[in-house]
Order: C-alpha cells, then structure tokens, then sequence
C-alpha cells in the first residue's frame, strides 16, 4: 500500500505506538517496518497470530519476551573468523537465553496457541555454549579466574609475584634510610610496572629504572634494581595471561561460527514474536476487538473510536458500506466529525490488515483491500504554483488511473476548492464513475446537489453527523440514511443575525431548494424521535435483563439454600447412624458377656446378631418419616407411652419413667435406646393392645456390671500384651464391629513369643461362623507375629 495514503490515515503514529510495546531493538524495528497485508489468508492469520498472543498473555499474567540485542554483527565476524570480543561473547549468550526463554513459555501442550508454537520450535538454542559463555566471561572487560585451568594458574602465579614485588617495595620505602630520598612513601606504576616516587636531587641514590618524572621534574619514578627481575616476570606473566583470554575468545568465537545462521534466524523469529506480542498489548491497551475479516468489500464498524483521540472524550460511531451500498455521502457541519469518521474507517482497516486488533465493538467487521486510497487535507503548493482545488484536483486523478474494484477511496470535501456549480457536478460525475466500478467509496461534502444524487441513484446512500442547533456545537454522532440539513440561517439566528436579512435569504432561495431542505428537516425529525424511541426501548429491555437477572439470581439463592438444608439433613441421618452402630456396638458387647455367663450358643448369638441388624435397618428407614403435625412437648411420661423422637425422626415406645435429668429408656423397633424429655414430642400413634416385645434382652452377669465399647470396625487389632481371655474378648468385640461395618479384612497382632495368644486367636477363629478363612501373615506382614482374618 502506498505510503503517502498511510501518512494521511495517520498509520505512522500506530506503528509508533506498537514501537513502545516492543521490548527489543530488533522487535522495535519491526513494529515500525509492519505493513498491512493485502490478501484474506494473510490477514486471518495475522489475526490469529494476534489473538493467540493475547491467550498467552492471559494464560501468564506478563510477556513471554525478553529484551535481546541484535547480534547479526557479531555472528557475521564471526563467520568471517575474527576473534569476538567479551562484549560481543556476553550479548551473543544473552541471545541465546532470551531464545531459550521465549522456546519454553511457547511450546505447551495447549491447543489455542499452534502458531506461536510452531514459530517457538524454530528457535534454536544451545543452553551448554550459552552458560559456558556467562560463567567464563564476568563483564565486558573481565574474564574469570575459572574461565581455564591455565588461565587460573598464570593468575595465581601473578597473584605471587605481586605480592613479592609489593612486600619488596614496602620494605624499601618505609626503610628509614631512603625516607630523605622519596617524594613520597607510597608504590605506584607506570608503565605496567611498580615504581617509587623519587626526589630528583637524590636519582643517583636509588638505584633502579626510571620508567617516568613529574611535570616538574622534581619527581622521578624508579623501579628499584632489587624488584626489576620479579617486574619483568610479571611482566611475562601478563603477556601470557593476555595470550590464554585470546585463546578462550578463539575457542567460543569457532563453536559460534558454524551456529551463527541458526542463530541468526532464531532472532528474525524472535523479532517476528516481539512484535507479535506488541500487537496483542496494543490491543489491551485500546482496548481492542478482534474484527471479522471478509474479501467482499463488506466494512461494519459497530461503536468504532479513532485511536489516536482521548478514549474518554471520543464520540464512537457505527458506520457500514458495501452491502446495499457501495457509496457513502456525508454531510453536515465543519468541526462536526466527518473527516474524523473519514480517518477512523480507513485507519482501522489499514490496522486490521496488518494483524492488529482495532477499538470497536465485537462483531465489527473489515473488508480486505488492495489499496486504500485518501484524499484529506490541503496540498495547496505555493512552489509547484497548485491552489488548493488543483492539489486536490491532481490526487484525484491519480487515483482514478490507479483505483480497482478492491480499493477502498476516501473523499473529504469532495468538489471543493472552485466553483460550488462546478464541483457539485464534478463531485457526482467521479462518484458516478466510482460507482459503476464497484469501488468502496466515502465522500465528504456541503453541496446539497450530492445529497440529492445520494437520494435518487441506487448504491449510494447519505449520512450526516448531527448539529445541536440549542448548543451550536456538533454531536459527533454519525447518522445514515439521512442527509445532513443545512443550518445555517438556524445558527445565524443564534448568533444575532437580523431577523430582516434572514428573511431575506430565504426568499432568494429556490422552491425546490426550500422544498428539499424542508424534506430533510422533517426526516431528521421523524429519526430524532425514532432514536429517542430506541433509546428507550433499550432502556426498558435493560432493565427487563436487570430484573430477570436478579430472579434468576434468588431462584439459584434459594435452590443453593434448599441443597444446603438437604446437605445438612443427609448429614444429621449419617450421624445417627452412626450413633445407632455406636450403640450397637454396646449391645454386642453386652450380649459377648451375656454368652460366657449363661452359656449362650454361638448360633443363638448370630441369630441376635440379625435381628440387631434388622433393628438398626428399621432405625435407618425411620429417619426418613415425616416430622409428626401438632406435637407438644410432654411434661411428664410413664411406661408405655409413644413419643416422637426428633433426631431419629421417628416413633418410640417410653420404658422408663425420666428421672431427675430428664433421662429415660425408649424402644424405637427392636433398639432400646436412651433419650431426654427435651429431645421428643407427644406421638399421635396409640401403641399396640400387645406392644411388641424386644426380640432380644441381654441378661446380665449376676454381680457385675455392663462396660460400653466404644469401638468400631478398624483394619488392625493389637493384641499383644494381653492374657488369653482379655485377647479373646477384644477379639470378639473387633469381629462384631468390623462386620457392622462391611470391613472383610483385618489383621490381628498377637507377637511371636510363646505361641500361645496365637493358638488361643486361632482356635477361637475357628469357631466364628462370620469367619471365612484365616493365615499367617508374610514377609512384609508381620510373618507368625500376624493373623490375617477374612470375613464371609
């Protein structure tokens, strides 16, 4: 695309803005050579480049780049075998950790990123040569100790050597024998070597190399004679010190010529990515929407803002060309915003052809064109002797020879400049022509003539941005399908004018000139009430959404509430269950005792068993019943009397009399259970004429009194320590818990020692029915110290 129609669109000053979101010299340069492209393909991918850089940055948090310097320099000295420089090694390893860098943030497995993962595999790196380089080279102008043993070495040696030197000359000057001949008692150097500050009177009194004097020639700087042969060790030591740092710089100068066109084109890609990733902040900045693109000259811009104006005082504006018109004319008053809508429609198309997003609204849509041509502005010339119509008059021109049915032409004061007879019929005659060739057209203009011929040809329509006559100031709002009226004698008459002149100019109006500006006047009425209208009816469906936000807002509220309530009512029923096993579990313990004092069989115990089973079933299906309607709380209760048991939620049977707490026994089904006064409600169920009877009542051992276990079903049972009997009733207490709890394998820990618990475990296991097998642990398991029990 022509640049001199990019310099009147203003597009320099985007590519200035996408500069500053570069974070590279290379990426800044980029920014600023980026070109709009020209073909779909192109341009979608462009978008898309731009949208997934916009997801890594979201995905992130920051910016994958890092700053780089453009080496290309350097690795092309290097191709050509001079020795690179520390300076030129450090930026070159700096290069290489901002392509590793950027290689790892862009190669995931996520799938809305292909493009920049794809861009990111061709990076090249070399992590070895990078970190050899920055650990062997300190600074620009220092190389490590490290950087080779050799190197290492010499520096050790001159570390040496200096220190001999220095210890020599510290013994010298602070000699008081040679005080009267110093100038000084300090070591200096010069030349690269150490000397002294002698008087001068006194030069034959040292004896040395004078490697220097003073300005005035009353100090001379000698070298004592004692410390020459160490100085020209150093010396050597230095040179050789110098020959080892070229000899390093060699070695990294060779392994980076055969990479230098790998990492050459690493950095083009890296450039590329820079001001990838440019566009994607630019877009934050803006603000910015992804456009649809389209090649059939189709432009829909829904709520557009010229991006180059304060975003918090632009008027956006909705403007589309291309379906049932392909011609747009613009009316309305100077100041009003025409040539502003002229600049935003060709610069956001020239933005969204170069891969950026532009400032309006989702669903905005640009056409992509081959050209976009701009006549806007003055280009009188005073040396080419051009006059203001003549400029425009020549960049037409050049337009017209240059125009295809892909262009996008944007004409400001079309005809202008001469006379209006004159240019209002040229102004149509060019649009005509632009017209049957199917070109994209926008023109600017004050002739009325161009809104007549916008009103009576096919494919051209009119647009005006609108004029507050109260205010006298313009609206900046874009209006099409109707054309601008004039306001003139209306804005005159706001500022003074007689009302004898205005009348006046008015008769010297033609009718049809009345007529029409009468035509235009009623229109805009009609769409001002309209837009009123619309406004409103936006408004009320606003608040329509607003109110039906808010409903479905309580509706989930109250469904959150109503799972919450079920929530804690599966949770209160889990732990009555649980309280009910609990208590289970007491009873199994009493009905063990009850068997060794009476003798009870082990069939008569399972039998029992499976009907506490059934009991605590019943007592599970009772926490679903209904809370009973009209209950009262009782005062006092006797034997036999049916309550309503509110944690169960369900009926119960009165055993006991509540003694001073308030405490008494209850049969719910076949549980008895333990309960307070406070805790139940008078049952409207009358009990049964033969009140069903526990199925089973545990008797007591003459003398002794009921423990309660606490215990529930566990994976492991420790026996050790232990007698026989105690083993053997915790023992049988775990079985009864564990198959409560549907827990079918456990181990029981019983140690090796004498083997006798473990004849006792054993022999007792085979007597269980709920039993199904037993063994010995193995290695890992405990081995004969363990019992590995599994239950049917």
């Amino acid at each position: 695309m022509t640049e001199k129609y990019r310099l009147k669109l203003e597009y320099d000053k985007i590519l200035n803005m996408l500069k500053d979101c570069a974070v590279s010299d290379m990426g800044k340069a980029r920014c600023l050579e980026t070109l709009p492209a020209d073909n779909i393909k192109d341009v979608s991918r462009l978008q898309q480049e731009t949208d997934e850089a916009l997801n890594v940055i979201a995905y992130t948090g920051g910016n994958p780049m890092t700053p780089f310097d453009d080496v290309s320099e350097y690795l092309k000295l290097a191709q050509v075998g001079s020795v690179l420089s520390m300076k030129a090694l450090l930026k070159i390893a700096g290069a290489l950790s901002a392509a590793r860098s950027v290689r790892r943030s862009l190669i995931t497995e996520r799938e809305d990123t292909p493009i920049l993962s794809e861009m990111a595999s061709r990076i090249a790196t070399d992590r070895s040569l990078e970190e050899e380089i920055t650990s062997a080279i300190i600074s620009e102008d220092e190389m490590s100790d490290h950087a080779s043993p050799e190197l290492y070495d010499i520096r050790r040696h001159i570390r040496q050597v200096n220190d001999r030197v220095r210890e020599k000359l510290n013994g010298f000057i602070h000699s008081s024998a040679m005080q009267k001949y110093l100038m000084d008692s300090i070591i200096t150097v010069r030349n690269g070597r150490y000397v002294i500050p002698v008087k001068a009177e006194y030069r034959q009194q040292v004896p040395g190399l004078v490697h220097d004097q003073s300005g005035s020639g009353s100090t001379v700087f000698i070298e004592p004679i004692s410390v020459v042969e160490a100085g020209n060790e150093l010396k050597e030591l230095m040179l050789k010190e110098q020959r080892e740092i070229q000899r390093i710089l060699r070695d990294f100068t060779l392994r980076i010529a055969p990479e230098a066109s790998l990492i050459k084109s690493s950095l083009d890609i890296m450039a590329n990515l820079d001001q990838l990733f440019a566009r994607a902040f630019l877009a934050r900045s803006m603000n910015a929407n992804p456009p649809k693109i389209n090649d059939r000259g189709v432009v829909r811009l829904k709520e557009a803002r010229h991006p180059l104006l304060d975003p918090l005082k632009v008027v956006p504006l909705t403007i589309w060309l291309g379906e049932d018109f392909t011609t747009l004319v613009i009316t309305g008053p100077n100041t009003g915003g025409k040539t502003v809508t002229l600049k935003t429609v060709g610069l956001l198309t020239l933005m969204a052809q170069a891969g950026m997003h532009i400032p309006a609204a989702y669903g905005s849509e640009v056409a992509v064109f081959d050209e976009v041509f701009a006549d806007i502005g003055d280009e009188q010339s005073i040396e080419q002797s051009l006059s203001t119509f003549s400029s425009h008059m020549t960049n037409i021109v050049q337009i017209l020879d240059s125009v295809s049915e892909r262009s996008l032409v944007l004409f400001d004061e079309l005809g202008a400049g001469t006379d209006p007879t004159e240019g209002a019929a040229l102004a149509m005659s060019i649009l005509e022509t632009l017209l049957r060739r199917r070109v994209r057209t926008l023109a600017t203009t004050h002739y009325s003539e161009l809104k007549a011929f916008a009103l009576n040809t096919i494919g051209v329509e009119n647009a005006s941005v609108e004029f507050d006559v109260e205010s006298l100031r313009p609206t900046y709002r874009l209006s099409i399908g109707v054309p601008g009226k004039s306001n003139a004698f209306e804005i005159s008459r706001k500022l003074g004018l007689s009302p004898e002149i205005i009348s006046d100019a008015s008769e010297r109006l033609s009718r049809d000139q009345i007529r029409f500006e009468d035509v235009i006047a009623n229109a805009e009425y009609h769409r001002a009430i309209a837009e009123k209208e619309r406004v409103l009816a936006e408004e009320a469906h606003r608040e329509t959404m607003r109110i039906r936000a808010e409903a479905e807002k309580e509706k989930k509220q109250l469904e959150s509430q109503r799972e919450e309530m079920l929530k804690k009512s599966k949770e209160d029923a889990k732990k009555l269950l649980k309280k009910a096993q609990t208590e289970a579990e007491t009873i199994i313990s009493e009905l063990k005792k009850a068997r060794n004092a009476s003798g009870l069989k082990e069939h008569e115990l399972h039998e029992m068993r499976k009907r506490l089973q059934d009991g605590i079933d019943e007592m599970g299906e009772g926490l679903a019943a209904a809370r009973p309607q009209g209950g009262t709380r009782p005062e006092a209760l006797k034997p036999g009397d049916r309550v309503f048991l509110e944690k169960l939620g369900t009926d119960a049977t009165v055993l006991t009399a509540p003694d001073a707490k308030g405490d008494m026994s209850v049969q719910a089904g076949s549980m008895k259970l333990k309960a307070n006064i406070k805790e139940v409600l008078l049952s409207a169920a009358k009990p049964a004429e033969n009140a069903k009877k526990s199925r089973y009542e545990p008797k007591k051992p003459s003398g002794s009194s009921i423990q309660i276990s606490q215990r529930r079903g566990e994976m492991e049972l420790d026996l050790r320590g232990m007698t026989v009997e105690e083993a053997l009733n915790e023992m049988g207490l775990f079985i009864d818990g564990a198959r409560l709890n549907s827990i079918k394998n456990f181990s029981i820990i019983h140690g090796k020692g004498t083997g006798t618990l473990r004849s006792a475990v054993q022999n007792e296991l085979k007597h269980i029915p709920d039993v199904k097998e037993f063994r010995l642990g193995r290695y890992g398991e405990g081995e004969d110290g363990v019992t590995i029990v599994t239950l049917k």
